[in-house]
C-alpha cells in the first residue's frame, strides 16, 4: 500500500519481498554504524512483520522507500511511536538508506514527505528525531526537515546519550 510520494520516491508498506533489498541497508556495517550493528535476513523478516503490526496498531510505521524510475526499494523512512522520551510520548521520524543511495537527497526528500504526511494526514503537531551526536549526515537531514536540537536522551541499553531534534506544525 502506497502511503505518500515525493518527486522521485514512493513510500509504501514494507513487503515480505523487501528482504533482499533491505539487506543492503540492515546488513551493511557502515549504514548500521550508528545503530546496533548489521542484521541478518532473519532479523529483517522480523522487522517487516513488526512494521506491518505498527501500521495496524498506530496507523504508521517505517515505510519502504522505492525509487520511482526503477520501482526498487532503496531504504526506509517513516514514523515510530515512543511511549516516553524524556517523560513524554513522542513520534520519531526515522530514515536509513542503502549506502549506494547516499548523497542524492533521498533521506531529506523522504523525511519531508513523511513530515508533511504526519501533519496533514495524521494530524500530528510535533515530530522528533533521535540521533547519535556523531552522525553528522543524519543531523543535516533533520535540520533540512526543519528540526532543531532540543537536548539529549539516554535510551535504555545505550552507553551514551543521543540528541533529540524536533519540529512543530
Amino acid at each position: 500500500m502506497v502511503v505518500t510520494e515525493s518527486e522521485r520516491l514512493t513510500l509504501r508498506h514494507a513487503l515480505p519481498d523487501d528482504v533482499v533489498a533491505m539487506r543492503t541497508v540492515f546488513g551493511d556495517a557502515e549504514v548500521m554504524r550508528y545503530g546496533d550493528g548489521p542484521k541478518s535476513d532473519r532479523w529483517v523478516v522480523s522487522w517487516i512483520t513488526q512494521m506491518n503490526h505498527s501500521y495496524r496498531e498506530h496507523g504508521y510505521g517505517l515505510w519502504g522507500v522505492t525509487f520511482k524510475p526503477s520501482g526498487l526499494p532503496i531504504g526506509y523512512c517513516g514514523l515510530t511511536w515512543f511511549p516516553s522520551i524524556n517523560g513524554q510520548p513522542e513520534v520519531e521520524v526515522g530514515y536509513r538508506f542503502a549506502r549506494k543511495h547516499w548523497g542524492f537527497g533521498y533521506a531529506t526528500e523522504s523525511a519531508i514527505a513523511v513530515r508533511d504526511y504526519s501533519y496533514i494526514d495524521l494530524g500530528l503537531n510535533r515530530l522528533i528525531a533521535i540521533i547519535d551526536p556523531e552522525n553528522r549526515r543524519s543531523i543535516r537531514v533533520a535540520e533540512k526537515v526543519g528540526m532543531q536540537y532540543e537536548g539529549g536522551v539516554m535510551l535504555p541499553g545505550y552507553s551514551h546519550a543521543d540528541s533529540v531534534y524536533a519540529c512543530h506544525r
